[in-house]
This record gives C-alpha cells, sequence and structure tokens, in this order.
C-alpha cells in the first residue's frame, strides 16, 4: 500500500519534468524575420432590410409574412440619454433580418415609462416580410 503514493509522486514529478524546457545557450544572430499583419475580417453585417411604414407601398407586391418583431432602446435612468426612435427600429430590421426577411412594415413605434429596468424605453413593432421582386 505504500507504493502506490510513492509510484503516483513518481508519475507526477516525471510528467512536470517533460513540460519544462532549459534556455538556450547558442549565442547566434539571426535576422529577424518578418510577418505579415494579420488580416483583420469585417463583422458580418445583417442583409438590408427595407422598411414599409404603410401598407399601401406593398401593393402589387408578392410577400410572404414571416412573423412579428419588435426592437427597443431603454433609457436605464433619468441622467441617461433618452430613448431613441431610430435606434430602437433599427434593432427591429436587425431581428427581421435574422428571420431571413427583406423587409418589415412597421405596424408602431412609440415611447412608453414605467417599465420594468428602464425609465423610459422606445419600442417598435411590425411584420417582418419576404418580398419577392417581381
Amino acid at each position: 500500500m505504500r507504493v502506490l503514493p510513492l509510484c503516483l509522486l513518481a508519475l507526477l514529478l516525471a510528467g512536470c519534468s517533460t513540460q519544462h524546457k532549459a534556455p538556450s545557450t547558442t549565442n547566434s544572430t539571426s535576422t529577424p524575420v518578418a510577418t505579415a499583419p494579420a488580416k483583420s475580417v469585417p463583422a458580418a453585417r445583417p442583409a438590408p432590410v427595407r422598411l414599409y411604414k404603410n401598407a399601401e407601398e406593398l401593393l402589387g407586391k408578392p410577400f410572404r409574412d414571416l412573423g412579428e418583431v419588435s426592437g427597443s432602446s431603454c433609457q436605464m435612468s433619468i441622467q441617461a440619454p433618452p430613448p431613441n426612435l431610430a435606434t430602437a427600429r433599427k434593432r427591429m430590421q436587425n431581428r427581421a433580418s435574422s428571420m431571413k426577411a427583406n423587409a418589415v412594415l412597421l405596424h408602431d413605434c412609440q415611447i412608453i415609462r414605467g417599465v420594468a429596468g428602464c425609465y423610459q424605453q422606445a419600442i417598435c413593432q411590425g411584420s417582418a416580410l419576404n418580398v419577392s421582386a417581381k
């Protein structure tokens, strides 16, 4: 029974010794290797989503309703900047884009008070649409 702890200790020490690298003792002078700077990959942008403000704009265009979408902008405290309707609309369009929609029919945008966690909140609601190019 005493041999088991000694074997485990020996394995532990042997495992740690293989991870250690001795410092290099050569004093060779080498020219620095030039490396190409890393190319930054631009962030994926959501597909553009057209905003229709009234249903008459859709007359004569075939479309498919993909569901309701909403976006919001919150003013956390009275000292924070006020909520922005344009930000709420843009967030609604981004959510529609994630649903593979290419358009949104805007139903309503409003600023409300008394929402939990927000002093004021801008909310926009609409329908995500897939409008066929015809």
